[in-house]
Parts: C-alpha cells; structure tokens; sequence
C-alpha cells in the first residue's frame, strides 16, 4: 500500500511538475500579447476591407457617376457587389489613356487576367478592387467568363483605331457593357433568359451612346472613333469631327448611330413582360441615355430629326427600359447629363 501511495504521488508531483513548467514558459503576460496581437491583426484586417471598400466607391463616384448612382439604388446585398465591378471596369477602361506605349497597356491587362485566375483560386492580389471583387464573387458566384471577356475586348481596343463599321462597335460594346450588366443581374441573383436578352441589347445601346457621347472629348485630343463605313457613306472626314463641323454630314452620321442603339433599346422593350421586377435595378443607368436627348433634341417647328448639336451630341432615343424611379432627376438634378469627362472616359 505504501508503494502505491508513493506511486499515486509521484504521478500527482510529476504533474504538479509539468504544470509549472508549461506555467513558466505560458505565463499571463505572453497570453495577453497573443490576444492583443490577434485583435491588432483583426483590427487590420478589418481597416483593409473598409480602405478597399471606400477606395472602389470614389474611384466609381469620380469616373462612372451614372454607374455610382445606379448602384447606390440597389439593395444592400448588391450594392458593395456593383460598386467593385464597376470599379474594375473603371481600372480596365483608363488602361488605354494612361499609357504611351501599348506594351505597356497589355502588361496591365496581363495582370487582370492574372488577378481574376487568382481570385478563383481564393488568392486575390493586395490590390482594393481585387480584394472588392473577390469578395464579390465568393459572395455571388460571378461567372469568370464575362470578367474575362471585358479584359479581352478592352484588350483588343488598346489599337487604337476608329472601328471598321458599326458592327464592330455593337461587338465591342456587347463584350464590355453587356457583359458588366451580365454581372450585376448575378448580384441580384437572377438567372433570366429574357433579362439576358435585354441586358445583351440595353448595353449595345450604352456603348453607341457612350461612344458619340465621348466623340467631343476625343476630338479635344484630335482622335475619332466613330464607326468609318458610317462616316464614309455621308462623306464626313475625322478632321469634320475634331473641328466640331456643324455640317449636315455630320449630323446625318450622328443621327444614322443613334437610330442604332435606338433599335437595340426598342428590341430591349420588346422583352419588358418578360423580365422579371427584379432586373429593373440592373438597367436603371439607360436614364442616362434619355434624359438629355429628351432636353436636347425634341421635335418642333422647323425642327427636322437630323437637328442634333455636334457638339453635344445627344442622341433622340425613346423611354429607357424599364420604367425607372422619376424622383431621381429630382434629387439629382444636371448630375447625369453627360458630357462630362469623368464618364466618357469609361468607353
């Protein structure tokens, strides 16, 4: 019994051992470091999201204000979502302007598509619009291939040349805007057949627009990109366009574009019983595409509808699909008339 006795407090003192030494090389203090440290790490992990988060909201609301605005009226769930797709098609869309060189313009398209392999992989960049568009994703499940497609395109358009015809520009105003109204309808998460077509159609028109939009800001810089066949069927030259001709040419040129994204938001139409409610909130940046035409270019005595301003270039287009919230030309009033530089850059 005594034998066991000493055995049962040899194994008591041995323990009693390995407690004070796991004591001394665990004390209180290391404790309180480790947690501090943890809720340091937590605190900058937390400060990294927000920097990100905000970083995407002011380069949008400073270079996309239509898309700024469109997306501060979606539901909290997409909102974050919107601003960091569009932040990333800001970040592609200054590629083209920022650089001298077009090697060096396809060695930043070059890390897009990196980035986007990454951020399917759960390895984002330390980047803010990686990091807001990995989130994006993980919380949507975007589809890689319109991400993919907008690079592509923004990538083929670092030639810088005026397109070939007006196919060509539908074309690459269906890879870009198209595809980014594609992305915003998955933050809504919808999958609609029909809202897919109106969306194909809706964005074809925004990329006409947007191009004839931007054609006075482009000609500051003696460049033209408007479609040449178009160009050459009314016999207006690039110089007609930089020196802001007045010309019945001209006019002709602008007016046969804008009937183009005319018919593709008239085919856009075509599918308003079909699309669910819920889309509506991907398409509500079309207001831009009426609310100065309907200013600028209504029909009146000794009006003729070639009687569009070069200089403005705002097109006569119908009701935007679909119905949009009237109060918001209220609340902002002259915001989203464009013109301005901070949106026709984006093309």
């Amino acid at each position: 019994m005594a034998a066991g006795i000493r055995a049962k407090h040899g194994w008591l003192s041995s323990n009693t051992s390995l407690y004070r030494a796991l004591h001394r090389h665990i004390s209180p203090s290391s404790v309180c470091l480790q947690r501090a440290a943890d809720v340091r790490g937590a605190r900058a992990a937390s400060s990294a999201t927000s920097d990100s988060q905000t970083y995407c909201m002011e380069l949008v609301r400073s270079r996309d204000y239509d898309g700024y605005v469109s997306s501060l009226l979606l539901p909290e769930e997409a909102r974050r979502s919107s601003l960091a797709l569009r932040a990333f098609n800001v970040e592609l869309a200054q590629v083209k302007d920022s650089v001298s060189q077009k090697t060096i313009g396809l060695m930043r398209m070059q890390f897009w598509k990196a980035a986007v392999e990454e951020i399917y992989r759960d390895e984002p960049p330390n980047q803010p619009v990686s990091a807001e568009l990995w989130r994006a994703v993980r919380k949507h499940y975007l589809t890689k291939r319109w991400l993919l497609r907008i690079i592509t395109e923004r990538e083929k358009d670092l030639d810088d040349r005026a397109y070939r015809n007006l196919q060509e520009l539908e074309t690459y105003s269906e890879n870009t805007q198209s595809s980014l109204i594609y992305l915003l309808l998955e933050c809504l998460g919808l999958k609609n057949v029909h809202a897919d077509h109106a969306a194909s159609h809706i964005g074809k028109a925004q990329g006409i627009v947007t191009c004839l939009r931007a054609t006075p800001y482009h000609g500051s810089r003696r460049k033209v990109y408007l479609p040449m066949d178009v160009c050459m069927l009314h016999g207006a030259s690039q110089e007609d366009f930089i020196r802001g001709s007045r010309e019945q040419n001209v006019r002709d040129v602008v007016y046969d574009i804008a009937s183009q994204a005319h018919v593709h938001l008239q085919h856009a139409r075509s599918f308003s019983n079909n699309v669910p409610k819920a889309a509506n909130l991907a398409f509500l940046q079309t207001v831009s595409l009426k609310e100065p035409n309907k200013r600028n270019c209504t029909s009146g005595p000794g009006r003729s509808p070639t009687d569009i301003s070069p200089s403005s270039f705002l097109l006569l287009l119908p009701p935007p699909l679909p119905p949009v919230m009237p109060p918001l030309w209220g609340i902002l009033p002259g915001r989203l008339s464009g013109g301005s530089q901070r949106n026709l850059d984006l093309f």
